[in-house]
């Protein structure tokens, strides 16, 4: 009885890389070098900016609801019902418009014949590209006085809810419209990262479902929806990311008070880039310091939600 060796694996090869790939590598690499010091500029440029007015400042920056910035003895400004004001308008939107768009992606790739999803895409693709001045004007012109009978309803059946207390706002520009206006603008973005996840459900997984005997939509519910979770997750927070930084649809319909009010119907929130947007042309003194200070505050919440997404997608990769 005799026995054999094993074959042998072939050595790597041992030649000089090719001159375009070194250029390709070393392009890739410095580009996202690039971008990490980009960053790192920005970051650095508004804690330098920002500075005087955080060592003059005579309130909490962070929990205070003060803003007497433009004044050069005892400033007082804080970012509290700001940041308050920030989350509560992106979270709104979030609410509104993941499902929304979960429903348009998954009409768009199971549902729809083929030309119509082809056109459907196309649409929503286009709301990207709507300038957000137009989002503010369509808010603060159409949409509000629309919402107002409802605003109306809602507290008259909703009003034993905290969030739908009464008496709403007769012209209802408020955070509630303001969160519906930025779920229209994240619409494309978690429709168009859902799309894409969905179109990558491996086709046994989904004739696997469909032998068993599962209908289309039980089909969707046990190999869509699971395989494409962290794809909507991920959509979700760089919609979220979207939704934190928007300046002039906000700025347009909401009214510049600095207040905490969990009262959706009622004035008095507003958000960090709304206030800027609004105080920004007439900042003296510490004031524009102080704008600066809060867009430090702002570039930080958007960057840990744009990292959480980034880290949810490359998780659920990893897992799949």
């Amino acid at each position: 009885m005799t026995t054999t060796d094993a074959p042998k694996a072939a050595p790597p090869p041992t030649g000089k890389r090719r001159m375009g790939d070194v250029v390709f590598a070393g392009t890739a690499r410095g580009s996202g070098i690039l971008i990490l010091l980009i960053l790192a500029g920005v970051a650095a440029f508004l804690i330098v900016q920002a500075w005087p007015s955080l060592a003059a400042n005579t309130a909490n920056f962070l929990t205070s609801q003060e803003w007497e910035a433009n004044v050069r003895e005892s400033p007082a400004f804080g970012v509290g019902a700001l940041a308050f004001g920030t989350v509560l308008a992106a979270a709104i939107a979030l609410l509104l418009a993941t499902p929304v768009a979960i429903g348009i992606a998954l009409f768009i790739v199971y549902y729809a014949p083929r030309r119509l999803a082809s056109l459907l895409g196309y649409l929503v693709d286009l709301l990207a590209a709507i300038p957000s001045v137009v989002y503010g004007l369509w808010g603060i012109g159409f949409l509000a006085p629309q919402l107002v009978p409802v605003y109306e309803g809602m507290t008259r059946y909703l009003g034993w809810i905290p969030l739908f207390a009464g008496p709403a706002s007769t012209s209802a520009r408020t955070i509630l419209t303001a969160g519906v206006v930025l779920a229209v603008m994240i619409l494309p973005i978690i429709t168009a990262m859902s799309r894409d996840v969905f179109h990558q459900v491996p086709q046994g997984h989904r004739e696997a479902a469909l032998a068993m005997g599962a209908t289309r939509w039980e089909m969707i519910r046990l190999a869509v929806l699971p395989f494409g979770k962290s794809g909507i997750v991920g959509g979700a927070m760089l919609g979220m990311g979207r939704a934190l930084g928007e300046t002039m649809a906000v700025a347009m319909i909401l009214s510049p008070s600095l207040a905490v009010s969990w009262n959706l119907l009622q004035s008095g929130n507003q958000t960090i880039a709304g206030h800027i947007a609004l105080q920004y042309p007439e900042a003296t003194g510490y004031g524009v310091s102080a704008l600066i200070a809060a867009g430090l505050v702002l570039f930080a919440i958007t960057l840990v939600v744009n990292m959480g997404a980034r880290y949810v997608v490359a998780r659920g990769n990893k897992e799949s």
